[in-house]
């Protein structure tokens, strides 16, 4: 597995590349939710490269940047198991020679669901996916169902700006208990990683918006927001202290 730390060796490594070439953009702290993503594309693609960067632009809250886990030793070791090709690891004077002066912003759907709490953090995400998919110009790049707003924002700006890519969306990995896996779940206390199953159960359960974002409440979560579209239904909630707080997010088909 090579380690591309540079702008020339991702280049030198993308001319040399034989066969299709699957990408899986992460921001680290790998579990098996990402590990799904490189099994797809090691199935559908010759190739597989990872790319793992925390995007400060997308970081509403200083705090959730501090606190992002930082695993990176052992998630190199689960790539290279999982037989990643190549693992890039560029750093904010690579991605940002501009100081993040030029960005893509989405005007309607970036502002509904996650976007309308947690403004400039849609404009981060296409920002640094478009630029990771012109420097890495894969065929197809995948990305998980958790993240479902992100995806489809991503899907929309690929198809706005005609870029030769194939996303593809690989359904949510959830533990045994039910919650949705995210690198956000390592900064949960004990307490509360004992209690953030019911999050998924009652997003999962029968009845309006209003109902389930109210059982939430009374479960002891603070609902950023539980909203109906398209036939799924979608859920913020914080836990922990109000100092530093954890984001979960999940979306389920509605009921």
């Amino acid at each position: 597995m090579k380690l591309l730390k540079s702008l020339a060796e991702l280049r030198e490594y993308r001319e040399a590349v034989s066969g299709s070439l699957g990408f899986v953009p992460t921001m680290g702290a790998l579990h098996d939710g990402h590990l799904s993503l490189v099994y797809a594309s090691n199935m559908g693609t010759d190739n597989t490269i990872v790319s793992i960067y925390v995007n400060p632009t997308q970081f509403n809250n200083a705090n959730d940047l501090d606190n992002y886990p930082d695993t990176l030793e052992a998630d190199l070791q689960k790539l290279e198991a999982a037989g990643v090709s190549a693992v890039y690891l560029p750093d904010y004077q690579q991605m940002y020679p501009d100081d993040f002066a030029y960005e893509v912003n989405e005007k309607t759907f970036s502002a509904e669901l996650c976007g309308e709490h947690r403004p400039g953090h849609f404009t981060g995400v296409l920002t640094v996916v478009m630029k990771l998919l012109n420097l890495v110009r894969p065929d197809r790049a995948y990305f998980g169902e958790k993240d479902y707003q992100q995806l489809e924002l991503i899907r929309g700006m690929v198809a706005a700006f005609f870029m030769d890519v194939e996303i593809i969306g690989c359904p949510i990995v959830r533990e045994d208990d039910g919650l949705a896996m995210s690198s956000r779940n390592l900064n949960l206390s004990e307490c509360d990683r004992k209690r953030s199953p019911g999050f998924h159960r009652i997003l999962s359960l029968g009845g309006d918006d209003e109902s389930i974002a109210a059982e939430l409440q009374n479960a002891g979560f603070n609902v950023d927001y539980v909203t109906t579209r398209a036939g799924r239904r979608f859920g913020a909630v914080l836990m922990g202290t109000e100092a530093n707080p954890v984001r979960l997010i999940d979306n389920v088909p509605a009921r």
